[in-house]
């Protein structure tokens, strides 16, 4: 090999190729073995604190977690026992009370078409299709709107 341009240029080409190939090789070599891409990415090592200031504490800087929970956990001690004033509250004026208007079978339906079939509304993983099933029946509809409105009503 010379030290011309295009001999250079071959050679950063033939790198360049050769690395591609090797871990190209790697990732398939991973997910053939593996349940998926997620394997790939390094998950549990270990992670640093948050960039921010440090935290004062007894006029001492508190840069590791030990002492960093050692301040919080007494700071809280020193305030545990404290009394506090509640008659403060008294002082904020009340609200005057609004009136829900309640839920209409159109207004029902309209918001529940929105959301996808497939996709989950909450912790308990029920899908969206299970419940529009349900609203399909008259008798169901009007009674989970009455349920809704008399929730409403009752402040639950």
């Amino acid at each position: 090999m010379t030290k011309s341009l295009a001999d250079w240029k071959q050679f950063k080409k033939t790198v360049k190729c050769t690395k591609h190939l090797f871990f190209s090789q790697k990732i398939q070599d991973i997910l053939n073995k593996t349940r998926g891409p997620w394997e790939l990415m390094n998950w549990v090592r270990k992670r640093n604190l948050p960039a921010v200031k440090a935290i004062k504490y007894n006029n001492c800087l508190y840069l590791n977690i030990n002492d960093l929970w050692h301040a919080l956990y007494s700071t809280f001690n020193l305030v545990q026992d404290c009394q506090v004033n509640v008659e403060i509250l008294q002082e904020i004026p009340d609200k005057a009370l609004e009136e829900w208007p309640p839920f209409s079978r159109e207004e029902f339906l309209n918001n529940i078409a929105k959301f996808n079939n497939s996709s989950v509304s909450g912790p308990d993983k029920l899908m969206w299709c299970y419940p529009k099933c349900i609203i399909n029946n008259e008798e169901c509809l009007s009674n989970i709107i009455n349920i809704t409105n008399t929730c409403f009503e009752l402040g639950l």
